[in-house]
This record gives C-alpha cells, sequence and structure tokens, in this order.
C-alpha cells in the first residue's frame, strides 16, 4: 500500500530507533527506502540490516525524489530521520484517515520528543500557524508527509533547485494540484537542531524564510546556509 523514503545523512544515532518503530506499526510499509547522502558512519549499515533498500541521496529534496522514484505502492510516506512512531497503530490511522477524506497529500501535527514546556508551547505555536495559513499557504514539513504517487509524479515531486523549505513548496504545489490537508495524528521529532542552534535563532531564521516565501516565493540560494546532515556543532 505504500513505501517509507527516509533521506538520511550520518544517522547511525536516530535512524534504528525510527526503523525499529515503523518495524511494529499495525499497518507496515511495502517497502522501506532510504537514501543515504555518503554519510561517513554505520547508516547504511544500519538500514540494510533493518531491510531497507538504499538508494543514493543528497540534500533532503534530491533524496526524497531517488527514493520515490524507487516506489512501487499507491502511496509514499517522507519521513526523516530523527522522528518516532512511539504508537504501534498511528500509521494505519493515518491511512485510513487519508483515504477517508480523500486526501491526495496531507501532513500532520508535530511534536517535541522532550518534555519541556517551552519547546511543547513552540511546537503547538507552529501547529496552530500553518493551519491558519494553510489556505494560502499550505504547508507539509519534510519529517512527515504522506502523498499519493500519482500526484508526487504529477507535479514533478520536489523542485532541487529549492534550497531551503523545499518541503513547504512541495505542498504548495501539491495543494493546488491534489486534496491536501492536515491529519489528526501527531508525529515526536527530535529538538536536536534547536537544542545546537538555539530556539531564538531557529525562530527568527523561519520567520525570516515565511516572509520571503510569502513575498518573493521559493528560496534558491544559500543566504539561509541550510546544512543537511546533523553535527553537535552550529553551521
Amino acid at each position: 500500500m505504500y513505501t517509507i523514503v527516509i533521506p538520511a545523512k550520518n544517522e547511525e544515532s536516530y535512524l534504528p530507533v525510527l526503523l525499529e518503530t515503523i518495524r511494529k506499526q499495525t499497518l507496515p510499509p511495502a517497502q522501506i527506502i532510504v537514501a543515504d547522502a555518503d554519510s561517513t558512519d554505520a547508516t547504511r549499515e544500519i538500514a540494510a540490516q533493518f531491510g531497507a533498500k538504499i538508494v543514493e541521496g543528497g540534500l533532503p529534496g534530491i533524496g526524497r525524489n531517488r527514493g520515490a522514484s524507487e516506489a512501487k505502492t499507491p502511496y509514499i510516506l517522507f519521513l526523516d530521520a530523527d522522528v518516532v512512531l512511539n504508537d504501534p497503530t498511528m500509521l494505519e490511522r493515518a491511512f485510513a484517515e487519508m483515504m477517508k477524506r480523500n486526501l491526495d497529500i496531507a501532513t500532520c501535527d508535530v511534536a517535541p520528543s522532550n518534555d519541556s514546556r517551552l519547546d511543547r508551547a513552540l511546537h503547538k505555536a507552529y501547529n496552530s500557524y500553518v493551519r491558519m495559513v494553510r489556505p494560502v499557504m499550505p504547508h507539509a514539513p519534510g519529517f512527515c508527509i504522506f502523498a499519493k504517487k500519482s500526484l508526487h509524479d504529477e507535479i514533478g515531486g520536489f523542485d532541487e533547485t529549492v534550497t531551503f523549505c523545499e518541503d513547504h513548496d512541495y505542498a504548495h504545489r501539491g495543494a493546488h494540484a491534489g486534496r491536501f490537508g492536515f491529519l489528526s495524528v501527531a508525529v515526536p521529532v527530535s529538538t536536536r537542531r534547536l537544542d545546537r542552534d538555539g530556539r531564538m535563532s531557529v525562530a527568527v531564521k523561519y520567520a525570516l524564510a515565511e516572509l520571503h516565501l510569502a513575498t518573493i516565493g521559493p528560496i534558491r540560494h544559500q543566504l539561509f546556509n541550510y546544512t543537511f546532515g546533523h553535527s553537535s556543532k552550529k553551521t
């Protein structure tokens, strides 16, 4: 029924946790594809141990496209390596809702994987914001995007010339070509980027990116200094 595509680079710490929670889902994927962007750690070996197919990746949009090109199922679920599907019924419920509502592309709320009140408040604010602007600026964070394979192919996948917020560009184009919605599930995601770069710095960066998207359009330059792959140092 569906294929999971995970773009990854140096994710030996997080990837096995995600793959183990996928293994426990009541509606398992037909296939898992890890698009690896030249990892120098054990990412590829871990993916292989869990039976995932490994393809050559790159930046997230490139990796998602290469993974999707190998998918043979009607649906694709794009996940990032640092999410955790704690509820074993989550994907079964999500796909049931997606089909009941006849959605072509969908996403869900995000929750921090820790118990910080500040992080919970920040993530709640984000969820409220993206739902509010949905009619004019559909958003779908790349760590969790459900899409029909036919819609993905119709819109040409992720725009590989977009260097930042390529996921929101994908959602925007997908929403114009098909039916878009938010599912009534939430996905816990790591706060590692917030911890590394600082919450205020990340908030300012994304606020400026939102302004760029609203006034200029997709981001095709390097001014936002996005880097793929996690390290403990700021970049």
